[in-house]
């Protein structure tokens, strides 16, 4: 038998044992969306991570979302009336940024190998443009001279440190992101000479760390590493974007992170200063409200062991497969939608509809017993789900989408 990660907090069985998200039958869901496989996100719970994060962080530091975490148009928009700023990875995210009612202003846009037209959409619009590379910083500039406009520029540092314990290492040593450290300095007197709006520096170590301590002595070392910049360079960084790292607890045996500790470390961190400062958060804001629901069309025995095949599978959430990443397969939370409080009584396998062996949703999972027409669900598919994965495979359908608010009635895009 191998664990199942832990639910996370705030999902509950109803009189006739099935799960409900947001205060909504998970049968019904799927009724008013259409079919399965289904994705489904909470703003409420999003809402509320958000008021969370607010009330642990300094009061004035700003909170930006990670589009690339999950780019569905309804939880964008409910995001832009939630936090101070979006980053984006690509043109059709600063679109979606700027559909959802964010200030171009507000919207600063990472990534390397950015493209010319995608350079001069960001200078355009007046969105803040993260240089990842010296030769990214000379185009940017010739696209601005050539638009008459000045650039909205910030710099990406690839610190000489890294965040410890994080699943995807974005600093320290060789990496494709940003500009080194000790190149740095040179590059932001450049910028000045050459007249762009100079918006500061972005300073991203690592991702999906679930190590306060970590996190803290990261956090620390680039408040540090921002003030000898502006110390050497002579121009004090307007915004301060200290990247994220905050992880989620997808497997068993992982705590959820103590951004409350986090937060008051910060705050003796920046001290009065915690208006320059940013940080820009998605998983962690947005993988708990996601759910991923997809029907059981068989149940199959072989030697000896039961499969459970579902309507879905890793084409839809290639994370929760081991696939996105993982060195070592470990299940994902999972349990049985239409017997979400029903007892465990079998070892089961989830697997999906693909041709391959790689589509396991869940290995030899300690479940209740389920037939065909049951309902299983996937959490923690609120982040890097539908969009992170290979929906094109096989040539089946994409999966149906919705978001929801305990409040009001399914919203269908």
């Amino acid at each position: 038998m191998k664990p199942l990660g832990p639910i996370p907090p705030g999902y509950a069985a109803d009189a006739q044992g099935r799960l409900r998200i947001g205060g909504h039958d998970v049968t019904a869901l799927i009724e008013a969306a259409g079919d399965t496989p289904l994705f489904v996100y909470d703003l409420g719970m999003a809402a509320e991570r958000v008021r969370r994060l607010r009330a642990a962080m300094p009061a004035g530091l700003e909170i930006h979302y990670a589009i690339k975490a999950n780019p569905y148009p309804a939880l964008v928009s409910a995001m832009a009336g939630l936090v101070d700023g979006f980053d984006v990875a690509s043109q059709g995210e600063l679109a979606r940024a700027i559909e959802a009612g964010m200030a171009a202003a507000r919207i600063s846009f990472a990534g390397p190998g950015k493209r010319a037209r995608e350079l001069e959409a960001a200078i355009r619009a007046g969105a803040t443009i993260n240089l990842e590379s010296e030769h990214e910083a000379d185009r940017a500039l010739a696209i601005g001279e050539a638009l008459g406009l000045r650039p909205r520029l910030a710099v990406r540092v690839n610190p000489d440190f890294e965040l410890r314990g994080s699943g995807m290492r974005m600093g320290g040593g060789a990496k494709p992101f940003g500009i080194d450290q000790a190149r740095v300095v040179p590059l932001v007197r450049r910028l000045a000479e050459a007249g762009a709006d100079y918006r500061g520096l972005h300073i991203f170590a690592g991702s999906q760390s679930l190590d306060r301590d970590a996190i803290i002595e990261t956090q620390a070392n680039s408040v540090e590493l921002a003030r000898r910049i502006d110390d050497e360079t002579g121009a004090k960084a307007p915004l301060v974007n200290l990247g994220g790292g905050f992880g989620v607890p997808y497997f068993a045996g992982d705590a959820a992170l103590d951004v409350e500790a986090i937060g008051a470390a910060l705050a003796g961190q920046v001290g009065d200063e915690a208006g320059r400062y940013a940080i820009e958060l998605g998983r962690w804001l947005v993988a708990e409200a996601g759910v991923y629901l997809t029907r059981i069309v068989d149940r199959k025995e072989s030697h000896g062991r039961i499969f459970l095949v579902t309507d879905g599978g890793l084409h839809h959430q290639l994370a929760a497969s081991g696939n996105f990443g993982t060195v070592v397969r470990r299940n994902y939370p999972a349990a049985i939608a239409t017997r979400f409080g029903a007892a465990p009584e079998e070892e089961a396998s989830i697997v999906g509809c693909l041709c391959t062996p790689l589509d396991r949703l869940a290995d030899d999972a300690l479940l209740p017993r389920a037939e065909p027409g049951e309902v299983v669900a996937i959490f923690l598919a609120g982040a890097y789900g539908a969009t992170a994965s290979p929906a094109a495979f096989l040539g089946h359908p994409a999966p149906r989408e919705i978001a929801i608010s305990s409040e009001s009635a399914v919203i269908l895009t």
